[in-house]
This record gives C-alpha cells, structure tokens and sequence, in this order.
C-alpha cells in the first residue's frame, strides 16, 4: 500500500477513535464510529487476496449494521425523552437495541460469529488492529452508558461469550481465529462486570489489549500463521518462544502473570455483588480457553524438532524485532505485583 494512503488511514482511524470517545453527543459518536470503519476498510483488503475481500465485506455489512442501530436506538431515546446526551440514555428500548449495536461492534456472542472470519483473511498487523484499537469506541460508549443498560442481559451474553469463545475455539489450527476467540471470551469478562464497576472493565480491557498486542507481534516476527509453523519457531527464537509461551498462559489467567489480576477482580466484585453462582459458572467456562492457550503454549516451546509437519521450514528468519516487545511483554508478565497501587482507583 501507498505510504501516503496508509497514513491518511491511520490518521482517520485516529481522528475516528478521538472524537468518538470525547463526544457527548450520538450523533458525534456515531460519526467517529463511522469514521473508523470507513478507515480500516483499505487496511483489510489491502492484500487484494479474494479471503481478505471477503473479510473487508462481511466486516463492513456488519459494522454498517451496527451503526445503523447506534443511530436507531439515540434517536427513539430522543424522541421519548428529548435528550441527544450520551449519559441520558434512559428509555428501556433504546438501551435493549443500543446493546444489541455495541455487541455487534465488539464481536459479543451471539452477534459474534462475523470476527473470527474478518480476523482471519487480514494480516496479522490488521488483526491486531481489529482486536484493540477498533474496540477502544465500543468499550467507550458501554461505559459512559453502564448505568442505563439492563445488567441480566449483560450477564446473559457475557457468560454466551465466555462460553462460544472457549468452546469454538478448541478445535481451531489457524493462530488468527485462536486469537479471535480467545477475544470473545475476554469481552465477555468485560461485559458482565460493565454494569457493576465500569473502571473495572476498563482497566481489563486495557490488560488485555496489551497482552493481545504483544502475542501478534510475536506472532508477526516468527510469521506463524498456523500451529504448524509454530512448532518448528523454538529453533529460530528461543527468547521470544520461550516469552510468547508465558504470555498466552497470562492470557489464559493463571497467577502469578498479569492476566489473573482482573479475572480475580471481576470475581471478587460479582461475589460483592451477591453473584457467587455467575462468578463460579463464568470461572469454570474460562477453564474452556485454558485448554487452547495450552495448546498454543505447548506448540511454542514444548514441541521441540525433530517432529513431523508438513509445513515448509522458514530457514531465514526475521531479524529485525520490535524494540518495543521487551517492554511489552514484561508488562505482559510483571504487572500482578502492582497490584495494590491499582485497587484503590477502581
């Protein structure tokens, strides 16, 4: 791609995420959602490959839709009550469909189905893209409307999603739709606690950006795009295989790695909140991700040569690393310990 266009595409998804996230206005917000999916279209299908214009395709039929009912769901809350305010949201039905607009922007089950498939015919460098940045807006709009939204239907698609996001990625071969998933299932961690403490869904959110960005630009460097490919990454970089390895079990949530602290959080809070029945259900469902973190974990540093693949050895590797995934990937790993200076701003 055109140097020149790539920046105007960043620039606007820029442009897009900043005035979504600083208006007070729908129609504002809107626009900043628009901005950004007219934005991230070219990066999907930049390849011209037929998979990467199918994926630009079904992401903007569904992103339009989405869009379609943010704008739907302001306007009948201005017609009922007079107030264009994001904060005003208050009529029930305008809640019930704005919900349904900003789970089908995040990719929450069930309108979960188009992300895997988007994820997987972009780059990986889009992939992450599309894993993070593009949901800094939704996640946005979920917070600054946390009061008004109706927290059994909440709890209802966070526990689908934990649940789809686990399960239908066990099976899964292809390290973009594994990543793909395991998003799924991490939204619904933030969307059950949204209602109760949105500082706190924002703050997982924010740990596992950085842990999903840390695990594409491995990825990226050792340019696996299948587990098969990863099997045979140990020989040509050892550090970062042995480092991606850690990172996907903090993905997963296992103590003492960044990953548990808001996964203990979340439980904490909903305990608080008398909800011990729903924390223990959507603790056990993420049990269901563990098992394919494993597997990534094993197929990175566990697996070692000679084996049997039938992918093509990558004899040259890519030695120019980001000097940016030392830092990242040991707030990947490190971030437990700081615990308490966190706690008491939630």
């Amino acid at each position: 791609m055109n140097p020149q266009a790539k920046l105007i595409f960043t620039i606007s998804l820029l442009l897009g995420t900043t005035v979504t996230i600083s208006s007070n206005h729908w129609i504002m917000a809107w626009a900043g959602l628009e901005i950004n999916t007219l934005a991230v279209l070219p990066l999907i299908s930049k390849s011209h490959h037929p998979r990467a214009i199918e994926a630009a395709t079904k992401y903007f039929l569904v992103q339009s839709a989405a869009s379609a009912l943010v704008l739907f769901s302001s306007m009948t809350n201005a017609w009922h009550t007079g107030q264009w305010d994001i904060s005003q949201m208050t009529h029930p039905i305008s809640c019930l469909i704005l919900t349904t607009a900003l789970a089908m922007k995040l990719g929450l089950a069930p309108f979960h189905f188009w992300f895997p498939e988007v994820l997987q015919g972009s780059s990986l460098l889009t992939g992450l893209l599309l894993s993070t940045a593009m949901k800094f807006p939704p996640i946005t709009l979920l917070y600054m409307t946390s009061p008004s939204l109706n927290p059994t239907l909440l709890v209802t698609m966070a526990i689908l999603s934990v649940a789809m996001g686990g399960w239908m990625g066990l099976n899964q071969t292809q390290t973009r739709k594994i990543l793909a998933f395991s998003s799924i299932s991490h939204l619904g961690w933030m969307a059950i606690i949204t209602v109760y403490s949105p500082k706190l869904a924002l703050m997982n959110f924010y740990l596992y950006s950085l842990m999903t960005m840390t695990v594409f630009l491995s990825l990226n460097s050792m340019k696996a795009l299948k587990l098969s490919t990863l099997m045979t990454s140990w020989t040509k970089t050892p550090a970062m295989s042995a480092a991606l390895m850690l990172i996907l079990l903090s993905l997963a949530g296992l103590p003492p790695l960044t990953g548990f602290l808001p996964k203990w959080l979340i439980i904490q809070e909903l305990t608080k909140q008398e909800m011990a029945l729903t924390a223990t259900t959507i603790a056990l469902l993420s049990l269901l991700s563990l098992f394919f973190y494993l597997r990534l974990a094993y197929c990175t540093a566990i697996t070692l040569p000679p084996h049997t693949t039938n992918s093509m050895k990558q004899w040259q590797t890519n030695k120019t690393t980001n000097p940016m995934m030392a830092t990242l990937s040991t707030m990947s790993l490190m971030l437990l310990p700081i615990s308490p200076l966190i706690l008491p701003t939630i």
